[in-house]
């Protein structure tokens, strides 16, 4: 689903309005001026009345959806987990977090927040259309009907599976109750998957014996419930293929080693003879020894006429100058490294048992070993590209699996940023 256009902005969280909302705003309006005129066009009620009436009524519908969304997150905010924005679409709305919270109560807290504030609407509105009725049998009309639909949204969302309200607070109570927060959505995701093949297939038996739009929108629902429970099992084995898997597994060699005593012509001449894409890290070693790491600067800076004279050793950098990472570390310390904040890398230096290089790592060799591991292998094209973009292919998002396996504590967060110990150039 893409972004929307934003309206505004309520306690620094943008609000986006996406284009199918206009497509439920316009079908709702239908829905309710057919509903409204069956009831009072014999009262005499004006037909552009019952449109403006049936207009506002759909508008505060998602009014209400809004201050569910609002709901969750307030209650996310007070945990410390930060709100992209709030969206509203076809089907309803979503809040966008940063990362999940850490602790199962905050979850619980989060989850429950958005039906709490959707029974509080239908006990306001449900209590006060006898007044509204008073004023005017429309309005009453209007107020009874909001404070249903505030009912049937809280209790619809309580639903016991994701991607509900109700299945985030099982999962935080399965997480809460075992310890494990992927055991809970395991077991939010199961529920989730069953509930939607049931909507799914009572839609279609309605379909065929009435023909009902609302056996349509059941279908609907449930193809998106569907949907869910899909990412959510692909998240779940994301996040365990990162666990599994180490960074001796996606390593590869994109260094080059140079004597110390070589000229920068020779530099030259190895760049000169390399492919288009990023440059392979030339390493500097002399008799056996590991000295340092050297680039391009040199090049760049000294003319043409000097590069016979001027020696590598002289511009080397040391080799703890560069990022780098254990080979048997766990590959999600590798795809948080790469991604740290304030300080990305686009490829790290692997270090063998003795802490001496023995390869490089980078982003696009990650997702090519994870998914390999899930059973899908990419086209050596698309990984060259990403390569070059020095991003992961198919814009997969695994700095955000790694966050969030940390923020749940499913792993320990421990260092990540492993460099070489200043004895290793010596060895």
């Amino acid at each position: 689903m893409g972004e929307g256009w934003q309206l505004l902005t309520i306690r620094g969280i943008p609000l986006r309005i996406h284009p199918s909302w206009f497509v439920i705003l316009g079908l709702a309006t239908l829905a309710f001026q057919q509903q409204f005129a069956a009831e009072f066009a014999a009262r005499g009620s004006a037909a552009p009345l019952l449109w403006l009436v049936a207009l506002a009524t759909a508008l505060l519908l998602f009014v209400s959806v809004l201050l569910h969304e609002l709901g969750h997150s307030v209650a996310a905010l007070s945990q410390g987990v930060k709100v992209r924005s709030i969206t509203l679409f076809l089907l309803g709305g979503v809040a966008s977090v940063e990362r999940e919270c850490s602790r199962a109560s905050g979850a619980l807290l989060v989850a429950a927040a958005g039906p709490a504030v959707s029974l509080a609407l239908a006990g306001l509105l449900i209590g006060s259309r006898h007044g509204a009725a008073h004023l005017s049998p429309l309005l009453g009309a209007m107020v009874t009907e909001l404070g249903t639909l505030n009912l049937v949204l809280a209790l619809f969302n309580l639903l016991p599976g994701l991607p509900l309200d109700g299945g985030l607070i099982l999962k935080a109570l399965v997480w809460q109750w075992t310890g494990s927060q992927r055991k809970g959505t395991q077991v939010a995701t199961a529920t989730g998957r069953f509930l939607s093949l049931l909507a799914v297939g009572l839609g279609t038996v309605l379909l065929l014996r009435s023909g009902s739009v609302g056996s349509l929108w059941l279908i609907l629902l449930g193809w998106f419930g569907l949907g869910s429970a899909r990412n959510q099992t692909q998240m779940l084995a994301l996040q365990q293929a990162l666990k599994d898997l180490t960074v001796r597994d996606a390593a590869r060699r994109r260094f080059r080693v140079l004597e110390a005593g070589a000229s920068l012509r020779d530099l030259s001449r190895i760049r000169i003879g390399e492919a288009k894409g990023p440059a392979d890290w030339l390493l500097v070693c002399e008799g056996g020894r590991w000295r340092g790491v050297i680039d391009d600067a040199a090049l760049n800076a000294l003319p043409v006429q000097c590069w016979d004279q001027e020696r590598v050793e002289d511009h080397m950098r040391p080799l703890d100058s560069l990022p780098s990472i254990r080979e048997d570390s766990p590959l999600w310390q590798a795809v948080l490294q790469l991604d740290r904040e304030g300080d990305p890398a686009s490829r790290l230096l692997v270090l063998g048992p003795a802490g001496l290089p023995s390869g490089t790592l980078e982003r696009p060799e990650i997702a090519e070993v994870v998914l390999a591991r899930l059973g899908v292998k990419l086209p050596p094209p698309l990984l060259e590209a990403a390569r070059r973009q020095g991003s992961y292919p198919l814009g997969m998002a695994l700095a955000q699996v790694a966050r969030a396996m940390v923020a749940s504590g499913d792993v320990a967060s421990g260092a990540d940023d492993t460099r070489l110990a200043p004895a290793a150039g010596q060895r």
